[in-house]
């Protein structure tokens, strides 16, 4: 489907923009454009990939001009273009709000105009029951999303919903792999605290099954094992070398949970089980109130989450053989002093 097609990555700049970029280069795809406002990690970019395929746009997605230049003649999108760090949204929420949620109705609202063929949208299990305000902004661009596609003619909208992704830019394993290189303490939150556990390459498969099988306002979760953040910081120390290393419990820091939830009650009633992933319909309701006041429903009521308390959970066994698969785990391992994942 994406034989000398163009591509438009929103966030192409971040962890996940350069995983999908790897991923589609030495396809035969016509044309890759990254959009995003760094101007630094775009000439990274140009340099490390040197691809004829690769087109830069500099712009911002709260600019509904610079993403509707971008977007002529483009076939698809992955719209990865957010604020996702905890503190930063707690701190400027409306900053969260402005490009979260209102970046996200002028990249769809483009795409539409410019009759786009497919958009996958990227969420986080932080919108499931938030309680932070990035959570709440992903929330939010969910809701946008699924009241676009209702209206969005051709263009097919629909998204992927996940959960921590390991490795990457602002997470918790470069964090702990410097603490153990500078001899620090390795710093956790809650060792009770869980979350759900995903490689690159694994969100990667789940952005590509949605671009081939999603249909408008539909969301796609993959199944996910997890750990304890204790599981994954021995487990991370003992693969490095450094089964020794003194671990400091410091407490659960403002918007954080104890644990993370991939589906709601609500979403698990009616998602579809497709073996590896979760596909979960767009909520059809209108401004019918009765539906909303009226009328429950007696399978919600008797449903539970699917979260990172309940998922599979991985032992120190698993959660290394985990850890072996992630690209920056494996060029520290080889010594290097690699940065997170891009």
């Amino acid at each position: 489907m994406f034989t000398n097609k163009t591509l438009l990555i929103t966030g192409g700049t971040g962890s996940f923009g350069n995983a999908v970029l790897r991923r589609f280069l030495d396809s035969d795809i016509g044309e890759i454009r990254i959009f995003s406002r760094d101007e630094k990690k775009q000439d990274d970019m140009r340099r490390r990939y040197r691809s004829e395929k690769l087109k830069f746009y500099i712009g911002d997605v709260r600019d509904f001009q610079s993403v509707t230049n971008a977007v002529r003649r483009v076939d698809f999108i992955y719209h990865a273009a957010a604020l996702k760090q905890v503190p930063s949204c707690e701190f400027y929420p409306l900053e969260a709000v402005k490009t979260n949620v209102l970046g996200t109705e002028n990249v769809l609202e483009a795409a539409v105009q410019a009759g786009v063929k497919r958009i996958v949208c990227l969420s986080t299990d932080k919108a499931v029951y938030p309680v932070n305000a990035m959570g709440i902004s992903k929330a939010m661009m969910e809701k946008v999303f699924v009241a676009k596609s209702r209206s969005s003619n051709d263009t097919v909208i629909c998204a992927t919903r996940y959960g921590n992704v390991m490795a990457s830019r602002g997470s918790v394993i470069p964090l702990f792999v410097n603490q153990m290189r500078l001899g620090l303490p390795i710093t956790i939150t809650d060792p009770l605290m869980t979350r759900f556990m995903m490689t690159l390459e694994d969100a990667v498969d789940l952005v590509l099954f949605a671009f081939e099988n999603g249909r408008p306002g539909e969301i796609f979760v993959q199944k996910a094992p997890a750990a304890t953040i204790e599981t994954l910081a021995k487990a991370l120390a003992d693969l490095l070398g450094f089964p020794e290393q003194r671990i400091d419990v410091i407490g659960t820091r403002h918007g954080e949970k104890l644990f993370e939830s991939l589906l709601s009650r609500e979403e698990m009633v009616v998602a579809e089980d497709l073996g590896r992933y979760y596909r979960i319909p767009p909520d059809m309701r209108d401004l019918n109130y009765g539906k909303f006041f009226e009328q429950g429903e007696i399978e919600i009521s008797q449903a539970t989450e699917y979260t990172s308390h309940n998922t599979t959970r991985l032992d120190m066994a698993g959660m290394k053989a985990l850890l072996r698969k992630v690209r920056f785990v494996q060029g520290t391992l080889r010594g290097e002093r690699v940065e997170a994942e891009e």
